[in-house]
């Protein structure tokens, strides 16, 4: 983090979290401030990449990607160019959604996902072809009970998870009239 953030920028932060589209009029009426100063927040934060751009949430199902699995990848080679090269290999993948490395057995774990099982198969057969790929375990979800794409900024905000679970984040409180 390259600086602390006040009660303002969290604000702003979680609002536009919340809702990417929102005006800046809006955001700065919701945040307590007026909107140049507002505007001036949001790029700041911007430019210093904490907010990292802004997207519609697209629903995969509704979309014909039926299939969604995550892929346990151990790897025969943990040196720095053999890590860096099967980065490299599955961000030209269009089936991976995300890649995260790991410590432990597993040297990398992928979520996929795919419009059905046929085309995840061959996707699996291409991935342990890949170069110091040992072997993959995959595990097909079955159901999902959570999704959260945000930051949790609300246990930042209120001093803590225990602090949260007893009330509401700044943003999600009643503004007196």
């Amino acid at each position: 983090m390259s600086k602390n953030l006040d009660e303002i920028d969290l604000k702003i932060l979680g609002e536009i979290q919340a809702d990417g589209r929102i005006t800046n009029v809006e955001l700065a009426r919701r945040v307590g401030i007026s909107p140049p100063p507002c505007l001036r927040r949001v790029r700041t934060l911007e430019e210093e990449g904490y907010i990292q751009g802004y997207r519609g949430l697209l629903d995969p199902r509704r979309l014909g990607f039926d299939v969604t699995v995550f892929a346990s990848v151990h790897l025969s080679s943990q040196a720095d160019a053999d890590l860096r090269a099967f980065e490299e290999f599955v961000r030209a993948e269009p089936l991976v959604r995300e890649c995260w490395m790991l410590s432990g057995e597993v040297d990398f774990i992928l979520k996929c996902v795919a419009p059905d099982m046929a085309t995840f198969q061959d996707f699996v057969t291409h991935l342990t072809a890949a170069p110091h790929v040992r072997n993959v375990r995959t595990s097909l979800v079955l159901h999902n009970s959570k999704y959260e794409a945000a930051v949790p900024l609300e246990v930042k905000v209120a001093g803590g998870l225990e602090a949260r679970r007893h009330s509401a984040a700044p943003w999600d409180r009643a503004s007196p009239a």
